[in-house]
């Protein structure tokens, strides 16, 4: 049991607790439902614990980077028929947060269901987040919790700067740290038989060599 769960259940106030906490959820599901009524298509926006968070723009080696691994997932999930592959404004609906993950993969029985008019996403069940310095706090905080807690097999966290990739697996209901990769070749857990060097993330002219290879 939480820590904190055991503190409160143990506690004269419980009652005043859970009403509290009923009315906090009450309000913070008023907040969501205005937070899809006023959403956007120009705008990177997500509801993060209560809160409305907006974006700023994305700096150009943010958006090569993002480019980068999409091309290469994409082509490998189309090769192979695995299924589809979406970045940055697809909002993926979690149990109490909204989510515009930089890049996410969907296997085929998920992605099957999609239409032209779908607009909220299903939980992924890879997750790329390219990390920024308006952004890291999220990424590596409550994203990296609540991926977790509703079951994403793979996450990846790519700095851009300092040309690394540190990749977890879920473990029951976290995620556990596989490898931090920094030179040779980042393998995907959830793309099986997908071997990637590391180059082809980082550099475009490696990147289109290797999807002339895939």
């Amino acid at each position: 049991m939480d820590a904190v769960l055991k503190d409160i259940l143990e506690s004269p106030r419980l009652h005043d607790y859970v009403n509290e906490l009923q009315q906090y959820l009450l309000e913070e599901d008023s907040k969501r439902k205005a937070f899809y009524q006023n959403m956007r298509d120009d705008e990177k926006v997500e509801f993060i614990n209560g809160e409305v968070v907006y974006h700023s723009p994305a700096k150009y080696k943010h958006t090569q980077l993002v480019e980068n691994i999409a091309s290469v997932l994409t082509r490998f999930v189309r090769k192979n028929n695995l299924g589809q592959v979406l970045r940055e404004k697809a909002l993926v609906k979690l149990r109490r947060n909204d989510f515009e993950p930089d890049i996410c993969f969907f296997r085929k029985e998920i992605s099957d269901a999609f239409e032209p008019n779908t607009m909220f996403y299903p939980v992924p069940d890879f997750v790329v987040e390219v990390l920024s310095d308006s952004t890291e706090r999220i990424d590596r905080g409550v994203k990296r919790i609540d991926y977790a807690l509703n079951r994403v097999k793979e996450y990846w966290l790519v700095d851009a700067d300092k040309k690394f990739i540190e990749q977890y697996i879920l473990q029951t209901d976290q995620f556990e740290l596989a490898e931090k990769i920094q030179h040779g070749t980042v393998r995907c857990k959830v793309l099986d038989g997908l071997i990637i060097p590391l180059k082809a993330i980082f550099d475009e002219d490696k990147n289109e060599e290797f999807l002339r290879e895939i």
